[in-house]
């Protein structure tokens, strides 16, 4: 059943109108209010000389100082005026309480053009009265309620006064009063005239509201706890300290910190090093045990103080004993052993030579990383060999900052940790192979270590202070020159490794590959002979290298089927020959037997490589056509260019048959 509201008094059809900003004014509402603009305080003076009533509208774009009427909004409430003040300086300080909710008909300045005039209607409130609206309004104090208990915007004394209320109008303005709504929000809901829309409208609201600021208060709860956590761990490490201060005593953490101090101490750092390490330790004081930046401080006091700044090796000044060593663990090798023992005569004569950078270049197999390891050796001092092998990134030579997480020392400093001295004999191998991509070039990083002139203050990215690599003696190892760039070359004293002759082969076969796979095989001596024929058959019938490596190869093989027959069969010993040496190695992969007769149209070529020289068969043919000459394979400029000058002295010499050569 339609029923209307209990009648209201009657209000005038006109009345002043004042902009409020950021604010709607709702019925039963209590607003206090500070007026500075003109017009407003004549319509509030007009509204006092009138029955202390005017009109307010909210504004709606706040930044508007004189607003005409298409600035207000077309609803707004009839406010009377309960209290007022006009200031020294010509503003006011008034008291509004909220009436009834009017329509605005036209709105425009008054007479005198001091301030706006309002023309009004009241619209009525139908109300639909059943159980329908009653559960509607029950939902709405309860949905208010929860609202209430989780802003902290918002202090409502008593929840009496809504559940008592029985008028749906009242109900719903109260609400909106009390609510924290956006101004459009705010405003949608003044404008809606029948009351049953307008709670159904701040239940929605309402439950948004409630959804946010329960997630608000979760973020809050969580964050309050994490925060109280932290308080109460810091609280309880403060009081620990006391108590342990008050009874002489440490925790791990200072132990630790005392531990480091003293790691400082013992190591003779440099200057720059030793003050960086001071600083660290200071701010590591400061910081709680379990903090992420402790144990960066940490990892980078440990990183300093393991690196041996200034521990050092004697060199073995004896070149007799050295020149033993060097004959000991290769056969060959001239150039690199006088090198070495150069080096070592030098010293003996001053004390400031700055390691030798060598770099030797050959093919695999020849020995450049072994007698590095030999050279060491004969001169008494610690070996570090680092791979550069597929190295692409800057960073793994220089290191990360510590910016970064889980960030360590380059390759460089790593290997000066583990080589536990400051004058090691430094071998980077494969030189050549090293690649660059858009993290940068690594071998620009090792122009500075490799510079003798700038090596004495190479500095780490993690470390950031100078390190002294002046002693240090450098050996690169690289099968080509090719790939490495000019400026690291130009750094570096290149020594060549030829191929080995053949008698060569048969010697350090003899000496060193043989006695050394009867060791790992667990043969004796007498347990497996082989003798010089039967090496030369291996190297002519099973290898074709510059070096070694496949002949140590085919030797493992023949100790490996010998101990398997010393294991099955027991045999008093065994010895290699010509005539069962296919038992061993089954049949040969090369023969180097010559061509009965020289064939028409077939040559040979040598070939350089990386791995060595190579013989290739070359094989020409003349078929009809237009004298052009055609080339196939994988051939380099130089066979080319020898194919061509070949052809072109057949030509020259009119050595091409007649019925082959058109045109």
């Amino acid at each position: 059943m339609q029923e209307k509201t209990k009648t209201e008094p009657a209000y005038p059809s006109t009345l002043p109108a004042i902009a409020i900003r950021d604010v709607v004014m709702f019925p039963y509402m209590a607003l206090p209010l500070s007026v500075d603009r003109p017009k407003s305080v004549a319509a509030i003076e007009a509204g006092l000389a009138a029955g202390k009533l005017l009109l307010s509208l909210a504004q709606k774009k706040p930044g508007v100082d004189d607003p005409a009427a298409e600035d207000l909004y077309a609803y707004g409430v009839v406010s009377a005026v309960s209290q007022s003040l006009k200031m020294p300086d010509g503003t006011m300080r008034v008291f509004l309480e909220g009436r009834r909710r009017a329509r605005v008909k036209k709105l425009a300045l008054d007479a005198g053009g001091a301030y706006l005039s309002a023309e009004v209607e009241y619209p009525e409130e139908g109300l639909n009265k059943g159980p329908e609206l009653t559960a509607l309004m029950r939902h709405a104090v309860e949905i208010f309620e929860a609202y209430v208990k989780l802003s902290t915007r918002i202090t409502l004394d008593s929840m009496a006064f809504l559940q008592q209320q029985d008028n749906p109008g009242k109900l719903a303005d109260t609400i909106a009063a009390n609510s924290v709504f956006s101004l459009a929000d705010r405003q949608d809901v003044l404008e809606t005239e029948d009351a049953s829309a307008r709670l159904e409208k701040l239940i929605k609201f309402l439950a948004k509201e409630v959804e946010i600021l329960d997630i608000e208060q979760k973020i809050h709860s969580r964050v309050k706890g994490q925060i109280e956590k932290s308080q109460k761990e810091y609280y309880l490490n403060e009081q620990m300290k006391a108590i342990q201060k008050e009874l002489h005593q440490k925790d791990d953490f200072s132990r630790e910190i005392d531990e480091l101090r003293k790691k400082v101490k013992a190591v003779k750092l440099s200057k720059e090093a030793e003050a960086a390490a001071e600083k660290e330790l200071a701010r590591l004081s400061k910081m709680m045990p379990f903090s992420p930046e402790s144990t960066v401080s940490r990892t980078y006091l440990d990183w300093l103080t393991a690196l041996p700044w200034s521990v050092e090796t004697k060199d073995q000044i004896d070149l007799a004993a050295a020149h033993k060593i060097l004959d000991e663990d290769h056969f060959g090798l001239k150039k690199p052993k006088e090198r070495v023992l150069e080096y070592l005569a030098v010293c003996s004569l001053t004390k400031k030579l700055k390691g030798p950078i060598l770099c030797f270049v050959g093919p695999p197999g020849v020995g450049k990383t072994s007698i590095a390891r030999s050279i060491a050796r004969a001169m008494g001092r610690n070996f570090v060999r680092m791979s550069l092998g597929g190295v692409r990134d800057e960073a793994e030579i220089r290191g990360h900052r510590r910016t970064y997480v889980a960030s360590m020392p380059g390759r460089l400093m790593q290997s000066m940790k583990k080589a536990k001295s400051r004058n090691p004999v430094f071998l980077m191998d494969e030189i050549d192979k090293m690649g660059m991509d858009w993290r940068g070039d690594p071998s620009a990083a090792l122009l500075e270590v490799l510079d003798p002139e700038q090596n004495t203050e190479f500095s780490d990215h993690f470390l950031d202070v100078p390190f002294d690599m002046s002693k240090v003696m450098f050996i690169a190892t690289a099968n080509t020159l090719w790939g490495i760039p000019v400026s690291l070359r130009d750094r570096m004293e290149v020594i060549d490794f030829s191929g080995y002759t053949h008698n060569e082969k048969i010697e350090i076969a003899k000496k060193f590959l043989i006695p050394r796979q009867l060791r790992e095989h667990g043969l004796g001596e007498d347990s497996l002979k082989i003798d010089a024929g039967t090496i030369d058959a291996v190297i002519r019938g099973y290898t074709r290298e510059a070096g070694v490596r496949n002949l140590e190869r085919e030797l493992a093989s023949m100790c490996r089927r010998a101990a398997r027959k010393t294991v099955e069969q027991k045999p008093s010993g065994l010895s290699v020959n010509a005539g069962n040496l296919g038992d061993y190695l089954g049949v040969p992969k090369f023969s180097g037997a010559r061509a009965s007769y020289n064939a028409v149209g077939a040559a040979t070529g040598l070939a350089w490589t990386e791995n060595g020289g190579e013989v290739l068969a070359v094989e020409a043919v003349a078929v009809p056509g237009k004298g052009n000459l055609i080339l196939t394979g994988k051939l380099g400029e130089v066979m080319k260019e020898s194919a061509q000058a070949a052809f072109s002295y057949v030509r020259s010499r009119e050595l091409v048959p007649a019925p082959f050569v058109s045109g």
